[in-house]
């Protein structure tokens, strides 16, 4: 039987755990994010995961992450970390609804939030705005290919973005 999970994913710093919070209260489901469930597996942060034992050691973490909600998770709204969708079985969690947008209306959201230092500094890789630039350039499609529903969520509000999810998942 098909999950009737909905996966959100998308760049980091596109919106995701913010979209994932204002979904859950206004339609009643639960909502969790894979960043938080490896973190809390590790009693760890993601950037002390990097720096201690790597990407693959990460990534490694994400594809047990998937299994997980594959076996166990369901009828739940799952905020994905930026590189989540590569995990091998992401097609059996649920529906996969990418939320885009460039890479200069991220930069900007993130940096003109109300807790922009915080912001910024969870997602160390903006401190290097080449790098970061060229990853998401490189993602891009990627995201595209594994995407059941893609929301570009630049100029609209959040509860446009919150309409479009629902309206798309339902249909």
């Amino acid at each position: 039987m098909k999950k009737r999970n909905i996966l959100l994913i998308g760049f980091m710093g596109v919106g995701k755990g913010t979209t994932a919070r204002a979904y859950a209260k206004r339609y009643g489901v639960y909502n969790i994010d894979t960043d938080d469930l490896i973190e809390s597996k590790e009693n760890r942060a993601i950037p002390k995961i990097f720096e201690k034992e790597g990407e693959s050691y990460f990534r490694t973490l994400e594809q047990d992450t998937a299994n997980w909600i594959e076996k166990c998770v369901d009828d739940t709204l799952i905020s994905c970390g930026g590189g989540f969708y590569k995990v091998e079985n992401i097609k059996s969690l649920g529906k996969i609804v990418l939320l885009d947008a460039s890479y200069d209306w991220i930069y900007n959201r993130l940096s003109t939030a109300k807790n922009a230092k915080k912001k910024l500094a969870k997602r160390p890789l903006f401190s290097e705005p080449k790098k970061a630039k060229k990853l998401h350039k490189e993602r891009k499609e990627a995201y595209r290919s594994v995407a059941d529903i893609i929301i570009d969520v630049e100029h609209k509000s959040l509860d446009e973005v919150l309409e479009e999810i629902y309206f798309n998942v339902k249909a």
